[in-house]
């Protein structure tokens, strides 16, 4: 498989390139702003790029969502969206280049995690009147709080719980309310992520954790992604369509 690796100066961005270097597939463009010049196979922007590709995967940054979107399309080649952060208009575009070719996307790229939303459904299932909170940690340098991940496990909750609200970083004065989903974010040090959930009643409480040892562990699961999609005809899939595959 060719990839095309958006991002590609980003810790991400380098955990794709040490997962793939040396193994069966190739990444045939690293592609960056970051980068003082185009040179080699290293590119500034995507449509500098020309040559063969059989997917892109993307840990950029959302305002980068266009450009990503409009070069997938145009060039008819899949893409892995793992970044986190979009605005619905960004969301928008996604959603219309998934018309034209497959799309990937989610806000973590961890089987562990896709486990962790199936859990949480099932629990907030089976207690509907309990309170839920969801607290996550992440390193000292990430731009956007709460985490894509967090509020991934959110809405996944409000499938099975429709009048369900999020309250973040919750403060102020005022009692929590029955359809609350509180959201916390903890940044801090070099913690690559960890998600917890507390399920609880008047008499128990239930905790369902996620802790990312290591970036690799997105990196595997970006990859794989990749290999899952190439396969597929052009519309909009998840880590839900990966572990059901």
């Amino acid at each position: 498989m060719k990839i095309i690796l958006h991002g590609s100066t980003g810790a991400m961005g380098k955990a794709v390139a040490e997962i793939v270097s040396g193994g069966k597939h190739e990444i045939v463009a690293f592609v960056s702003p970051d980068y003082p010049q185009s040179s080699g196979n290293q590119y500034r922007s995507l449509p500098e790029f020309t040559g063969e590709a059989d997917c892109i995967i993307d840990f950029s940054n959302h305002a980068a969502a266009k450009a990503l979107t409009s070069y997938a399309a145009e060039r008819r080649i899949p893409v892995v969206i793992a970044t986190t952060g979009y605005t619905e208009e960004e969301s928008a575009m996604v959603r219309e280049c998934a018309k034209t070719v497959p799309v990937f996307m989610s806000a973590n790229m961890s089987l562990g995690v896709a486990v962790l939303t199936k859990l949480a459904k099932t629990a907030a299932a089976f207690f509907p009147d309990a309170d839920i909170e969801i607290v996550e940690y992440h390193h000292n340098r990430k731009l956007d709080a709460p985490s894509g991940t967090a509020l991934m496990l959110g809405n996944a909750i409000k499938e099975v719980r429709p009048d369900a609200e999020f309250v973040l970083g919750r403060s102020g004065s005022g009692k929590r309310q029955p359809q609350d989903i509180g959201i916390s974010a903890v940044r801090l040090g070099n913690e690559v992520g960890t998600h917890e959930i507390y399920i609880a009643t008047k008499s128990q409480r239930i905790k369902l954790e996620h802790r990312a040892e290591s970036r690799s562990l997105f990196a595997e699961g970006a990859v794989s992604a990749a290999e899952f999609l190439i396969k597929q005809a052009p519309g909009f899939y998840d880590m839900s369509s990966l572990v059901s595959a």
